[in-house]
């Protein structure tokens, strides 16, 4: 879990994915590369928050959205995110909330 301030610091349509190294430790079968397209994970648009491994991206498998399948990253319908990626610019502050204990 992580919370802050970050900006969105790069934009990409169609993005290559590499699995970050705590996804590979718990899906070792996973490819080390995938090149980007509709059978990517990223899905049609991802926004790089920060410095950091997490982005703002698609998704082509929109029934894991709101499920613990990635690590950290926020996945969205590609239509959701391809609004969202013409929109939003390069420099764009991104809050980060926890969910409030209920």
């Amino acid at each position: 879990q992580w919370q802050g301030l970050v900006t969105i610091t790069n934009k990409k349509e169609w993005p290559d994915w590499t699995p970050p190294a705590e996804m590979i430790q718990r899906q070792p079968y996973l490819p080390r590369f995938m090149a980007g397209g509709p059978g990517n994970p990223l899905g049609a648009r991802a926004m790089y928050l920060g410095t950091t491994v997490y982005r703002i991206h698609g998704t082509n498998r929109p029934d894991t959205i709101g499920t613990k399948v990635s690590s950290g990253c926020f996945r969205l319908v590609n239509n959701d995110v391809a609004d969202l990626y013409d929109r939003v610019p390069v420099g764009t502050k991104v809050i980060i909330r926890q969910k409030p204990e209920l």
